[in-house]
């Protein structure tokens, strides 16, 4: 499990955690390129990727401090950028990094609530959390157990944000000490990590366990240690019954296996599979249709009328279904695009990397 960090460690806010998604590399870059070399502070960075990532090697361009691919077993040291590697969560335990493969978090792995609780209950007060531009509310949840485990909350300003779901999100669900434009980011961490750290404050068991289940660990994915209450939901991503948590004003979910979810983030992923459901059935529609037609015609051929027109009669019923189910999908095209805009697509981060870098 975890540990929190000891109460006797008197250090400045020296460990900053930040979480981006789509259009979150220009503020990143805007706020690494304005710290000094010689911060004193550790820097761990979580933006959702593809496969692949340059992540590294563009941010090592903008900013003086040592930018560094994390690599599991790494101690945590001042002066350095540790960035999240594709296809593993990054966490904190102690003073060193621990990289994962565990399930994904909010459809995406790396996630950044896995970063932001591994350091809440690692270092505490010591902890400054920082949510830029991104879709949906990944790093909400994992930015309410910074602010309870005493550390401080600071989110791009969602009219500075390309994308302001991740900030409005993390605004609505806690208490945040400052919101800043992104050309404003790096004095203000600059002026933080020189405060002293907050009283670190005991973190609810369910962060633990959650902390646990993202650095797999055995003990924490047995059912009896799940936290929350079994829904009637089922998890997207295996099919697994969904726990339901009450954390402050944010619901979430997450299964067994530790595939986990916000609501919003929920009801996203279900109207994605309603969609796939509508196409398959659409293309099915018209596939029946194209058969009878075809068996009509052979009918006809064989001056088996009667037959014929029964096959047409079915054709036109398949096709006046297929006409239904293309209505109700043409019908979803405002969610489709609202869907594409704001789902944390790997993909879309990825293109960012490569239009920015």
């Amino acid at each position: 499990m975890v540990d929190q960090v000891p109460r006797s460690w008197g250090r400045n806010r020296d460990i900053v955690a930040i979480g981006a998604s789509a259009g979150g590399l220009t503020p990143l870059k805007a706020l690494l390129s304005g710290l000094p070399a010689d911060l004193p502070a550790a820097v761990f960075v979580v933006m959702h990727l593809g496969p692949s990532s340059h992540l590294p090697a563009i941010l090592d361009n903008v900013t003086g401090l040592k930018v560094v691919a994390a690599s599991n077993g790494a101690r945590v040291e001042h002066g350095r950028v540790y960035v999240a590697t594709p296809d593993r969560h990054l966490l904190l335990h102690d003073d060193h990094v621990l990289l994962r493969r565990g399930a994904r978090e909010n459809l995406s792995r790396p996630a950044i609530d896995p970063l932001f609780r591994s350091a809440a209950l690692s270092f505490g007060g010591r902890v400054t959390g920082v949510v830029l531009s991104g879709a949906l509310n990944d790093g909400t949840a994992g930015l309410r157990a910074i602010k309870a485990g005493g550390g401080a909350a600071v989110v791009q300003d969602p009219a500075d944000a390309e994308h302001a779901d991740m900030p409005k999100s993390a605004l609505r669900h806690v208490e945040i000490d400052h919101v800043v434009p992104a050309r404003e980011l790096a004095g203000l961490l600059q002026r933080l990590v020189h405060e002293p750290a907050a009283e670190t404050r005991d973190l609810p068991t369910s962060v633990r366990i959650e902390a646990a289940i993202a650095a797999q660990e055995p003990q924490a994915m047995s059912i009896e240690a799940q936290p929350g209450t079994l829904s009637p939901f089922t998890c997207p991503e295996c099919g697994g019954s969904l726990w339901e948590l009450a954390d402050g004003t944010l619901l979430r979910y997450r299964c067994h296996v530790g595939h986990a979810f916000t609501s919003d983030i929920l009801l996203a992923t279900q109207a994605e599979q309603i969609e796939q459901r509508l196409w398959a059935l659409l293309r099915t529609h018209e596939e029946r249709a194209e058969l009878v037609r075809r068996l009509a015609e052979r009918e006809r051929a064989r001056n088996r009328h009667s037959l014929a027109a029964q096959f047409h009669g079915r054709a036109e019923q398949y096709e006046q279904d297929a006409a239904i189910v293309r209505g109700l999908l043409t019908g979803r095209g405002a969610i489709r695009s609202s869907r594409a805009a704001s789902h944390p697509d790997p993909r879309g981060s990825a293109k960012d990397e490569r239009d920015q870098g």
